[in-house]
C-alpha cells in the first residue's frame, strides 16, 4: 500500500476520526445516512455497531443472525423493525430492503466469502471483516462478485484509519527517521479452549490469520512495499488440544524491495501485546497496543528529539472511523482505502508464510 501525502489529507479527513470529517461532509451524511446490515452478533459486531450510531453518516438498519431472540434484543436497542431481522436461510430477501445500503461481513473466517458474494448479488456495498477470506481463490471470487454487481468492497482495516497508525506512517513518509533499515512486530495472545478461531474448517488457520495479520498488514502500510521474499518457521508447543488443527505459533521474516527486512511473530499460545518497532538511520518510532481498540501510545526519537505521544481514543472510535470512511465512499462514489485487493494482498503473502514454514494451507 503506496501513501501520498495526499493520501494521508483524505484519510485524515474522512476516517481518522471522527471530529476530523468536514463539516460539508458531516451536512451531506445528515441527509442520508448508509444503513448496514450486520450479519453475525458475536463479539466484533458488538464493537462495530455502537461506533456506527456515533458516525454522522451511518446507522444499522438490519440484522442477520442465527438466533432470532438475540437478534431481537439488539434491534429494540437500534430501533431495527422486526421485518428487518433474517436468519440465514432468508439472508437473500434483504435485496428487496430499501433501507440497507451495505452490509457488515461479521462471521467466521470461512463464511466470509459465501456472504459477500450473496450480498453483492443482492446489490448491497459490503464491509467485511479481515481476514478477508481463508483462500486466495475465495478473495479473488469476492472481489469478482463485487465487480460485476457494481457494488463497493471493503476490507474492515481499522488500522488504516487510526490516527497513531497513520501519524507513524506519515512520520516515515516524510523522512523523519531516515532511511528505514528494520521493522520488529508482533501480536498475539493464550487462546482459550472451545474457541471457533481453533477450528481449521472455520478460522482458516491459526493466530496468523487472525492476529498476526495486523503485523503482516503494518509491515506494508509502513514501508508503503510489497515483500520480494518471506521466510518462516512454525511450531505447536502446547499439545493440550486446542491446536490438533492449526499451528499455535507462527514467525516469519520479509525482504522488501528497498532492502528494508521486517521480523514479525504471531501466537496463541502467550499473552503478546501488539506492538510495532521501526528503525531507521536518523531515529526510531515505536507504538505500543498498536493493533488493539485503546490505549495505542507512540513513543519516537526523530534525530535526537523525544516523542511521546499517548492516544485517548477509546473503544469503538476505530470502528466508528471505518464505517464513516465507508459510508462516505458509497455516497461519493469513492474507492476505500482498504479494498478487496488489500486483503487479497494480504492472503497472498498469508498463503507465502505457510509455504515457506512447511504447513499446508
Amino acid at each position: 500500500m503506496t501513501l501520498t501525502r495526499r493520501d494521508f489529507s483524505r484519510l485524515a479527513a474522512l476516517g481518522a476520526a471522527s471530529q476530523l470529517v468536514p463539516s460539508s461532509v458531516r451536512a451531506q451524511s445528515d441527509q442520508k445516512k448508509i444503513g448496514y446490515a450486520v450479519i453475525g452478533l458475536g463479539r466484533i459486531a458488538g464493537h462495530f455497531m455502537p461506533g456506527t450510531r456515533n458516525t454522522t453518516n451511518s446507522q444499522i438498519t438490519a440484522l442477520v443472525s442465527g438466533h432470532r431472540d438475540k437478534a431481537e434484543k439488539i434491534a429494540a436497542q437500534y430501533n431495527i423493525p422486526a421485518g428487518s431481522i433474517y436468519s440465514y436461510e432468508n439472508f437473500d430477501e434483504i435485496a428487496k430492503n430499501p433501507a440497507v445500503d451495505a452490509v457488515y461481513v461479521a462471521l467466521p473466517n470461512s463464511m466470509h466469502a459465501e456472504y459477500t458474494i450473496r450480498a453483492a448479488k443482492a446489490g448491497k456495498h459490503v464491509l467485511c471483516e479481515k481476514p478477508m477470506a481463508t483462500s486466495v481463490e475465495d478473495c479473488e471470487k469476492m472481489i469478482a462478485a463485487c465487480k460485476a454487481a457494481n457494488i463497493k468492497l471493503m476490507i474492515a482495516y481499522r488500522c488504516h484509519y487510526e490516527p497513531t497508525n497513520l501519524r507513524a506512517i506519515k512520520l516515515i513518509r516524510d523522512g523523519a527517521i531516515g532511511q528505514v533499515q528494520t521493522i520488529q512486530s508482533a501480536f498475539g495472545f493464550n487462546i482459550g479452549k472451545g474457541e471457533w478461531r481453533c477450528s481449521k474448517a472455520l478460522a482458516g488457520g491459526g493466530p496468523l490469520y487472525d492476529v498476526g495479520i495486523y503485523s503482516l498488514n503494518a509491515c506494508r502500510y509502513l514501508t508503503g512495499e510489497e515483500p520480494d521474499h518471506i521466510a518462516a518457521y512454525a511450531s505447536t508447543i502446547d499439545h493440550d488440544g486446542r491446536f490438533n488443527e492449526v499451528e499455535e505459533n507462527v514467525s516469519w521474516t520479509m525482504h522488501f524491495p528497498s532492502g528494508i527486512v521486517a521480523s514479525c511473530s504471531t501466537t496463541y499460545g502467550a499473552n503478546m501485546p501488539g506492538y510495532f518497532h521501526v528503525y531507521g538511520s536518523k531515529g526510531y518510532i515505536h507504538v505500543e497496543n498498536a493493533f488493539v481498540y485503546q490505549g495505542l501510545h507512540l513513543h519516537a526519537n526523530l534525530s535526537g528529539k523525544e516523542i511521546d505521544e499517548p492516544n485517548p481514543s477509546k473503544d469503538p472510535s476505530q470502528f466508528q472511523a471505518e464505517a464513516e470512511h465507508f459510508s462516505h465512499c458509497i455516497q461519493n462514489n469513492l474507492e476505500p482505502q482498504s479494498p478487496g485487493e488489500e486483503g487479497l494482498r494480504d492472503m497472498q503473502y498469508i498463503a507465502q508464510i505457510y509455504k515457506a514454514a512447511g504447513i499446508n494451507s
